[in-house]
């Protein structure tokens, strides 16, 4: 079945089942492997994307549930890697393994669209759904309060 999804701004037709999970369309028929798999669950948050904006996790939506949908990738966050959470990340040392970190990115993003300023607890509840098997909760929490002032810094 082919279906036609707009990744990234670039539209993209894949001869795909409808039922297909949009994580497996994005890595292995698009190849784009920012997107990571984790568990497959829906519950580690390793394969977040945006889906008109909003987080969801790719291992469990359907690619024919995203059709007509603008779809963003890690990669499409920023083409040159510098989003103001891309930079924050660096800055404060973020990843150690590195493999959950588009999706922290990813779901972080969505909070700052939704929360330009947010607290602790918005934070910690937005992202309560990321695991980091390294820990660097307390380093996601402070390049997201950086990259959220300069976001709102440059409005």
């Amino acid at each position: 079945m082919a279906i036609t999804l707009r990744i990234n701004d670039v539209e993209h037709t894949v001869d795909v089942d409808g039922d297909t999970p949009l994580l497996w369309v994005i890595r292995d028929v698009l190849g784009m492997t920012g997107t990571k798999f984790g568990c497959g669950l829906a519950q580690c948050g390793a394969c977040t994307v945006h889906l008109d904006g909003t987080a969801v996790r790719s291992c469990q939506t359907a690619a024919a549930d995203a059709v007509g949908m603008k779809i963003t990738t890690i990669e499409g966050l920023s083409p040159d890697g510098n989003h103001p959470l891309q930079i924050a990340w660096r800055d404060h040392n973020v990843p150690q393994c590195g493999y959950c970190q588009s999706g922290q990115i990813m779901q972080a993003a969505s909070l700052l669209k939704d929360t330009p300023n947010p607290t602790d607890s918005d934070i910690d509840a937005a992202m309560s759904g990321n695991l980091c098997r390294c820990g660097t909760y307390t380093r996601i929490r402070a390049a997201i309060k950086q990259a959220a002032t300069t976001m709102v810094g440059a409005q």
